[in-house]
């Protein structure tokens, strides 16, 4: 029922590495939440601040789908450390334009478009170092403690910035995102080099294999294989249909009459229950019919957000919040298997960009309409349309693919 340690405890260089990138990440989510509430103390308005997310949406796209072709030409470590350098500059500056005052939208946004740059380029690289840091038996419990880790710092990131800049101000989240990185710094510091090799196996040292990156070869492969197709387009569904996170700053003052503490709250409300679903998931190994689930899952997250949206009780928003970070949870286990599981090894590292793009930009782009929508209506009639859009499609897509609804783990079939 619980999280298997022993990658911690036995390999030191990745226990420098997933606490050095937890560390960083929390000052990544802190920074988030105050460039949010900033723009909308800026602005007053939920469709800026939905433009937040579009600023990211696009250099995520392009950047990520060839994030993973470039892991796979240069040395690892290197990119890492040169990316992680380069977003802790930007997170100064943004820090530099608090303390400056600036109210100006425009600085804040090319800010937030360099960051994806540097996150789109820093992810796939961080991610293909950890085969190389343990032995093949134990990635999956690396895995298992980087998606706790995932959702320790999705509940602590935006609470703790809606309290510092509660108290102390934009620039002070912004500061402590700038002496967390350091540790991720550290930690990839402190790795040897890691050139791309031959068989990806710790240690192997194996000369990097020099070829042109070919992002279009895996987008055929996927466009081909209607099972891994439709664990992106499910998630889409959820992610970009029902995403009310833009609104939580409206919604703290016109629904809860809170400040940026609530807003916090709000944030991580959905961590925590992504957080509780991933402690006790061991039921999670009994399930066969992973499409089926993952649909299930996705429908409950829809269900969830359209009563979160007919609701004003902060209490009961909180909790509703929960479940549907819980059976987010659900839906992300079963969607990664799917992929490791489905897909020939050669494919996976072109559908991890894929990956990063879906999992990173659908809910900047949920951002955007879910902004978009509450300033042309309410945000009530942008949180409960979405959840009941999302019910909607899931639907449709289990009824027109058959073969997701059927497919079992024990015959894996793309």
């Amino acid at each position: 029922m619980l999280a298997d340690i022993s990658p911690l405890r036995e390999h030191a260089d990745f226990r420098r590495l997933w606490f050095g990138n937890g560390i960083s990440a929390i000052g990544q989510q802190m920074t988030a939440m105050a460039v949010a509430l900033q723009v909308y103390a800026i602005t007053g308005s939920s469709f800026y601040v939905g433009l937040v997310g579009l600023c990211s949406l696009v250099p995520l796209i392009v950047f990520g789908l060839y994030g993973g072709a470039v892991a796979d030409a240069v040395d690892r470590r290197r990119l890492g450390m040169t990316t992680a350098f380069g977003a802790t500059a930007l997170s100064a500056a943004l820090a530099a334009l608090a303390i400056l005052h600036v109210h100006k939208v425009w600085p804040l946004y090319t800010v937030v478009a360099l960051q994806a740059v540097c996150f789109a380029m820093n992810s796939p690289a961080r991610s293909s170092m950890i085969p190389r840091l343990l032995p093949a038996e134990k990635l999956p419990a690396a895995n298992a403690l980087a998606s706790m880790a995932g959702g320790v710092e999705q509940m602590a990131g935006p609470m703790l910035g809606g309290v510092f800049v509660g108290f102390w101000g934009y620039q002070s989240a912004y500061l402590i995102d700038v002496v967390a990185f350091t540790a991720s710094l550290y930690a990839m510091w402190r790795l040897p080099a890691m050139l791309p090799g031959d068989d990806g196996e710790p240690g192997s040292g194996a000369p990097a294999v020099r070829r042109r990156p070919s992002v279009t070869e895996g987008l055929r492969y996927l466009a081909a294989r209607p099972n891994l197709r439709t664990t992106f387009i499910s998630d889409l569904a959820a992610m970009v249909l029902a995403q009310p996170r833009v609104l939580f700053p409206a919604l703290a003052a016109l629904w809860y009459g809170g400040g940026s503490r609530t807003v916090g709250l709000l944030t991580a409300a959905t961590a925590v229950g992504a957080l509780i679903g991933g402690v006790f998931s061991g039921w999670l190994e009994r399930v066969n019919r992973q499409g089926f689930a993952v649909l299930i899952a996705i429908a409950s997250w829809g269900a969830a957000m359209t009563v979160f949206g007919l609701t004003h009780d902060l209490l009961l928003g909180l909790l509703l919040l929960g479940l549907a970070g819980c059976a987010d949870t659900v839906s992300m286990v079963f969607r990664n298997t799917m992929l490791q599981s489905a897909a020939p090894d050669d494919m996976r590292g072109r559908l991890q960009g894929v990956f990063l793009v879906v999992v990173v930009g659908g809910p900047r782009l949920g951002d955007f309409l879910a902004g978009s929508a509450s300033d042309i209506f309410t945000p009530t009639v942008a949180i409960v349309g979405g959840g009941l859009a999302c019910v909607v499609a899931i639907t449709l897509i289990g009824l027109l693919q058959r073969s997701f609804v059927r497919y079992d783990a024990r015959t894996p079939v793309a």
